[in-house]
């Protein structure tokens, strides 16, 4: 098994491609050593010291590093963890875990600007944030305000104030007039 391993915008992310699906659905986020108890290839991971973050997406993992940690001295330990996983024939979630869309669920009043929202967040922005191993899913809407939450690469990225800000908060300005701002939510 060769796994393949790439640097995302954030410096404190990796992402690892272990060159077969890791969920057949969706995506997970694991922001704590305690929330991936829903996983067994998450728990592996953190479980090699040094990890303060594990996201899943279809075909790849992305890892957040403690401050303080270098690279050098983790990555081995994490391509040993993910292929020792692999091997295991063990899946990467736990058997009675469900697979959400991501989004938040809203009615009311909004609900058709909220569906033309969270068609554009998946056919336009979630597939590009994925390139970067990270994820972009719908809060919530109020007032004329998007509130979108981060996950993976893009949570505590560098960058990504500039990607709300120039990138997601102006493709929705341009397609949903009803749009006048884009905020992120803390986990």
């Amino acid at each position: 098994m060769f796994i393949q391993t790439e640097s995302t915008p954030n410096p404190a992310t990796l992402k690892f491609l272990p060159g077969q699906s890791v969920l057949e659905v969706g995506t997970a986020d694991f922001p704590t050593a305690e929330a991936a108890a829903a996983s067994p290839l998450a728990k592996r991971i953190f479980a090699t010291g040094g990890v303060s973050g594990v996201f899943f997406g279809l075909d790849f993992i992305t890892v957040t590093k403690a401050d303080g940690v270098e690279w050098d001295h983790i990555k081995p330990a994490i391509l040993g963890a993910i292929m020792e996983h692999y091997q295991s024939g063990q899946s990467a979630m736990a058997d009675d875990h469900k697979p959400a869309s991501g989004h938040a669920d809203h009615s009311g009043e909004d609900s058709g600007i909220v569906d033309q929202i969270k068609e554009l967040l998946d056919t336009r922005v979630r597939p590009a944030v994925a390139q970067d191993g990270g994820d972009i899913t719908f809060h919530g809407f109020d007032r004329g305000v998007v509130y979108l939450h981060m996950q993976g690469a893009c949570a505590g990225c560098p960058s990504s104030t500039l990607t709300l800000k120039m990138g997601i908060e102006n493709l929705l300005r341009h397609y949903i007039p009803e749009v006048i701002e884009v905020r992120p939510v803390a986990a």
